[in-house]
């Protein structure tokens, strides 16, 4: 071999040995992978959050006042559409529980309901350690009901809301149609209805005359005292004592000016000309 080119051989190879070289590796598989390796991570930190925030969440809501009264609420209402259906029977609080699926509440939430919040509860009935549904009228049939609106009618008490009628009533929307015209339902400007016994030994015919005659007397614009006047005037003589009693105001006496004198009685009139006054006065008169 030509020794100049076997020189030329070494110098170059001198040249590449002195000469640092950089291996580019390829980027497309390297950011792929730490790409996949970030989101892994962020995925179960994510997941390792939200399922510790729903821990403490959850909690929170057991043990705060909102969950205790959204249970009580829960109960009464339950008590309530159970005595609607018939249902009238009184149940232990584990059977209330049961059946209202709150078997996961507490102790504490469980005693508070026992002692506190069922006990004091207006609408809750208990009897040796049972509960049941008490309405405003316990009514167990429509001859019940019937007897009821006849009492407030004769004790002039008035109607009662439809809304008592149905609360207390078992299956109250057919007991009140099966009463048919022996109720009339009258509804007030807030949309309520309110029951009346309809007696129909009320029911007469009035005079078509004495109908016009009546309407004909405007009375909206006069008090009631300017109606007795009128009343008197036309020698009609009109109901007394109806209202309050006016109670007139008691009139303090007068204190006495001045001491009254006091009067002694003498008791020895029949020694007067024996005893002798030996005062001052009566001895300088002397």
């Amino acid at each position: 071999m030509d020794p100049a080119l076997l020189r030329e051989r070494e110098l170059f190879k001198k040249r590449a040995l002195s000469t640092p070289a950089v291996e580019k590796r390829p980027a497309s598989s390297d950011s792929s992978s730490h790409k996949k390796k970030k989101l892994k991570v962020d995925k179960d930190s994510s997941s390792g959050t939200k399922h510790g925030s729903e821990s403490t969440n959850g909690i929170n809501i057991k043990t705060s006042s909102g969950y205790k009264f959204g249970c009580l609420a829960k109960i009464v209402n339950y008590m309530k559409t159970r005595h609607q259906n018939g249902d009238t029977h009184f149940l232990t609080l584990d059977e209330i529980l049961d059946e209202t699926k709150l078997l996961d509440i507490g102790m504490k939430q469980k005693q508070w309901l026992m002692n506190e919040a069922l006990v004091n509860n207006p609408k809750i009935e208990v009897r040796d350690g049972t509960y049941g549904f008490k309405p405003k009228y316990n009514l167990k049939d429509k001859k019940a009901l019937l007897r009821l609106l006849d009492k407030h009618g004769q004790q002039g008490l008035g109607g009662i809301l439809l809304d008592d009628v149905e609360e207390g009533l078992p299956n109250a929307a057919k007991a009140i149609k099966a009463l048919g015209d022996q109720i009339i339902f009258v509804t007030r400007p807030d949309k309520k209805k309110i029951l009346f016994y309809n007696d129909k030994h009320c029911q007469f015919n009035v005079d078509e005359e004495f109908q016009k005659l009546w309407r004909s007397v405007p009375v909206d614009s006069i008090d009631e005292e300017k109606i007795e006047e009128y009343l008197k005037k036309q020698g009609i003589s009109s109901m007394q004592e109806t209202g309050p009693k006016k109670v007139l105001p008691v009139q303090k006496r007068k204190k006495q000016s001045g001491q009254r004198k006091r009067q002694f009685k003498t008791l020895n009139n029949h020694l007067a000309g024996v005893l002798e006054d030996y005062s001052d006065g009566a001895q300088a008169n002397k």
